[in-house]
């Protein structure tokens, strides 16, 4: 199956197309707002690098949060359009799971999203051990602790190290945004569902007069 991954949930633009497990072509940068602009040249530009044309690709994987309000949007928007437009399925991604494809036994998934509080899912051997959630930092730690009982694991995202001195001993990485490789494997493997944004908490901006600016 040929798969474009796209991830635009954090402070990265990146983008794959992959033919079963063989990565025909990536890009990634490293950007913390711009990914309205980046997304579609990149897009382009690996599709040229891998030399299909949009008409090859049996699928869209990208990534829905959580993660940057307006980011997770561009990529959301992206896939279901060119989906669409193809005829061909958009699968969501959740972020938390992708960034845990970084790594493998037992990782925690750590997402800083401000205001002293932390996105979080933990997963072993690929198998999530918990709902993606928000919460403090201090409740992190200590669901995090009751989950490992003392192993061994990865920490892996922008909140990681504000874990870290609770996990002696983990792993610590810090990537910009998720793989869109990554991405684009755990697409193949989802069911084919309506594509939503997952938001964990509600938007830091609002209109006036209480309209949420994300309905």
């Amino acid at each position: 199956m040929i798969v474009l991954g796209l991830d635009t949930c954090l402070n990265a633009c990146s983008v794959a197309v992959l033919d079963g497990e063989t990565v025909l072509a990536h890009a990634s940068e490293a950007m913390v707002r711009g990914h309205q602009e980046r997304l579609a040249p990149m897009a382009q530009a690996v599709m040229a690098e891998a030399g299909l044309p949009f008409d090859r690709l049996q699928r869209i994987g990208a990534t829905v949060g959580p993660g940057s309000f307006t980011g997770l949007r561009v990529g959301v928007a992206f896939a279901k359009g060119l989906g669409s437009a193809l005829g061909v399925p958009a699968v969501g991604v959740g972020a938390l799971e992708a960034l845990a494809a970084e790594a493998r036994g037992m990782v925690a998934a750590v997402i800083d999203a401000r205001r002293e509080q932390l996105y979080l899912q933990v997963f072993e051997d690929g198998q999530a051990l918990m709902a993606p959630d928000v919460l403090p930092v201090g409740t992190a730690a200590a669901r995090l602790a009751e989950l490992a009982m003392g192993r061994t694991l990865t920490l892996v995202g922008s909140g990681a190290p504000l874990l870290a001195e609770t996990a002696p001993g983990a792993d610590v990485l810090t990537p910009d945004g998720c793989d869109a490789r990554a991405v684009a494997r755990i697409a193949v493997a989802k069911p084919v569902t309506p594509m939503r944004p997952l938001y964990l908490r509600a938007p830091d901006a609002k209109l006036p007069g209480g309209v949420d600016p994300w309905s």
